[in-house]
């Protein structure tokens, strides 16, 4: 594939009362934007509620770990291969071989690693054929990446060439307005406590607040085909399937918080991605809540950055009646569908293998 083509993914989405992700002190974590607080979930915790919902998406064989102890995965493709004797020091060599550094195996690597299933495998195939081609081992490392990896990269500081760079970039979820954290101070009732003693066996307190936020996401749909071919169009479904129905997990028993989009807006364009963050620099204002003057901001910014700047998207989906101004409304399956059906008939026309 040739051309450029990138999928930005627009959310709006209210969230009630919680604290989805939490900084050191844990407070709701927060941005200033615009000269005012905003409330704010960081990419990385958005991208971790991702990935564990591409296990529902993806099959295993599909989705890698990121983890300190490789050599524990790559020892169980080796028992797999009737290998049982030596298997945890069969796996350091073969890591060793492909360059990775071993400090103590049982406590694991000094660093994270992320793996394919496939790379773990085929790194125990080759020890357990004897193989010494330092080569082959690293050619294993770096091929047969998995969805995750392709989709969010990999760095090995030991070994650049391991690297892959990231098809997809998540931004950092901000509310469209202003907001101050709020507590909730709460005690526990001792059950067994004799009635007419007074108190409670614990006190506590819980920060948190509420907010419309602006998400968004841009997937390079070359640099996808690049590493996985034809697989391309699930790909793209799965990670706007899990963009748009994942939500991090922080005091989700204390808050019960988990929502669905607002509105979705997906823009497909072949010059560069485009972040509408900026339809909110000037925080909007609560009239009769905040959710209709956000759509009305974001519509607004959306058309004179097209009229202005970078010219219509090639084409778009929407969900949410909000959005029909913009492009197609439809149920967020629908999309789903459409999207996933548009890049294969942009596949069909290059030669993808």
């Amino acid at each position: 594939m040739d051309k450029n083509l990138y999928i930005d993914f627009h959310v709006l989405q209210t969230v009630p009362p919680s604290c989805v992700n939490r900084d050191d002190t844990g407070s709701p974590k927060t941005a200033v934007y615009g000269g005012v607080t905003r409330a704010r979930v960081s990419s990385q915790s958005w991208k971790h509620a991702m990935r564990k919902r591409f296990l529902e998406i993806f099959s295993e064989e599909q989705v890698g770990k990121r983890t300190k102890y490789a050599v524990q995965m790559i020892a169980e493709e080796i028992r797999a291969l009737g290998k049982t004797e030596k298997a945890e020091k069969m796996a350091e060599t073969a890591l060793a071989n492909a360059g990775i550094k071993i400090k103590n195996a049982e406590k694991g690597l000094d660093v994270l690693l992320f793996m394919s299933k496939e790379q773990a495998r085929e790194l125990a195939r080759l020890i357990a054929e004897g193989n010494e081609n330092k080569k082959e081992y690293k050619d294993a490392l770096a091929k047969a990446p998995s969805v995750d990896m392709v989709l969010f990269g990999r760095m090995v500081a030991a070994d650049p060439s391991l690297n892959y760079d990231a098809a997809a970039q998540v931004a950092h979820a901000i509310s469209t307005h202003r907001i101050q954290n709020e507590y909730d101070y709460f005690t526990a009732v001792d059950d067994c406590k004799e009635e007419e003693s007074a108190g409670a066996g614990h006190l506590g307190d819980v920060e948190f607040n509420s907010a419309t936020l602006y998400r968004y996401a841009t997937v390079n749909v070359k640099e996808v085909v690049k590493h996985l071919g034809k697989e391309t169009p699930a790909v793209i479904r799965g990670f706007a399937d899990a963009f748009l129905y994942s939500m991090p997990e922080g005091r989700q028993n204390t808050f019960a918080n988990r929502t669905v989009p607002d509105d979705v807006y997906v823009a497909i364009r072949t010059d560069q991605p485009v972040n509408l963050s900026g339809a909110f620099e000037k925080a909007v204002v609560e009239k009769e809540g905040y959710v209709a003057e956000s759509e009305k901001c974001f519509r607004l910014y959306a058309k004179q950055v097209y009229q202005y700047y970078v010219g219509e998207p090639v084409t778009a989906f929407a969900t949410g009646s909000a959005m029909k101004e913009m492009a197609p409304v439809m149920p967020l399956k629908e999309l789903l569908d459409k999207l996933e059906r548009w890049v294969e008939e942009q596949l069909s026309d290059c030669e993808v293998v």
